[in-house]
């Protein structure tokens, strides 16, 4: 009895995606199937990194169609494809970058700037290639934590080349100023200087640019909101009120210009005592979730209060590098994963399919 191409799509369409909760077929991830002769050969294509559960899906994918008759060698083979999505009304991609996810918070101290840096590298574990831009002028963080030092080079007029730590490509006025000293700007001249750190780095092929917001709600956030191409943002939290009341002004100021809300992380979610094992929920409970279920966003995860994650960031070598297979690591790769999940959701950028129309006196 021969195999037919009906027969394979059906035994994968029996198959869910362990992320997404829907089948392959319907997903539109089986790609470049043949059947020769009982041989089958076909792609699983995912819209979103996911390298750790390559091998997984594809002993699945070949345990489902091994299960016809007929079937003889199965070859699959498994990778990403991440697309670019749309952004803001009259703002433009940047070159080199296909999405640019702002991580924010309405408020300092809630642990924005560790979360920002361990998500970018949760995304490169995952297999994408990802950068961080340091946004926050005044308290630049992210050149401690990457634990990189020097300047960046200029090989072109008007351009800086991007630091790199990690495997990350980074950006960040810590890198052109004296470790302790202070920005004492402006408004105007905080906003200048950002813009000219994202639109002159010379970003290399990125599918993910993180940016670490600075705290607050103000001048500066809402003019970078309209003037970066932002195609999703992620707002991170505490369970305590003041910090959900300040989150909810961060995430209706995204919602004000346009910009799509990712999800809510909640940070400092509990404390779980080293020495007893006894949890317990200092900044209270379930209010990340709450505030999910009254603006209709998505609940991205919660991370623990614990002292490995501030003393790792601290010496240069945030969780996903210090502790890359523990547990901490595996909340913040599922968040990861959920993030860029749900940006590949997100209508798709289609100005590169249109040419540029250029009107000329003649």
């Amino acid at each position: 009895m021969s195999v037919t191409v009906e027969a394979v799509q059906g035994a994968i369409k029996g198959l869910v995606d362990p992320n997404t909760q829907v089948d392959f077929v319907s997903a539109k991830n089986l790609k470049n199937l043949r059947v020769d002769d009982g041989d089958i050969s076909l792609d699983i294509v995912l819209g979103y990194p996911a390298k750790s559960q390559f091998d997984a899906i594809r002993k699945s994918v070949i345990n489902a169609v091994r299960e016809l008759p007929g079937v003889k060698n199965v070859s699959v083979n498994v990778s990403s494809q991440i697309l670019a999505h749309a952004v803001q009304r009259g703002v433009k991609l940047l070159p080199g970058v296909k999405n640019i996810i702002a991580v924010a918070s309405g408020k300092g101290g809630v642990g924005k700037s560790t979360t920002a840096v361990n998500l970018a590298l949760a995304l490169a574990a995952e297999g994408a290639q990802v950068g961080i831009l340091d946004a926050d002028i005044y308290g630049p963080s992210q050149p401690m934590m990457l634990g990189i030092t020097g300047r960046p080079e200029s090989v072109e007029e008007n351009t800086i080349e991007p630091m790199e730590g990690h495997g990350l490509q980074a950006s960040s006025i810590g890198f052109l100023i004296e470790e302790d000293a202070p920005m004492v700007w402006r408004g105007p001249m905080v906003t200048s200087a950002l813009e000219q750190l994202l639109r002159q780095t010379r970003w290399r092929d990125l599918d993910y640019l993180i940016v670490d917001m600075p705290p607050g709600t103000g001048d500066i956030q809402l003019t970078l909101s309209q003037k970066v191409p932002v195609t999703g943002a992620v707002i991170v939290t505490t369970p305590q009120d003041i910090a959900l009341l300040d989150a909810r002004k961060g995430l209706k100021m995204f919602e004000k210009v346009g910009v799509p809300i990712v999800g809510i992380i909640e940070n400092m979610s509990t404390y779980v005592c080293t020495q007893c094992g006894h949890e317990e929920h200092i900044f209270g409970s379930g209010g990340g979730e709450k505030m999910c279920q009254e603006y209709e966003v998505d609940f991205l995860g919660a991370l623990p209060l614990n002292l490995s994650i501030r003393e790792q960031a601290d010496a240069g070598r945030p969780t996903l590098v210090a502790d890359p297979d523990g547990a901490i690591s595996g909340i913040y790769k599922n968040i990861a994963r959920q993030v860029a999940i749900r940006i590949a959701t997100l209508s798709k950028d289609m100005s590169s399919k249109f040419p540029s129309i250029v009107v000329q006196n003649t």
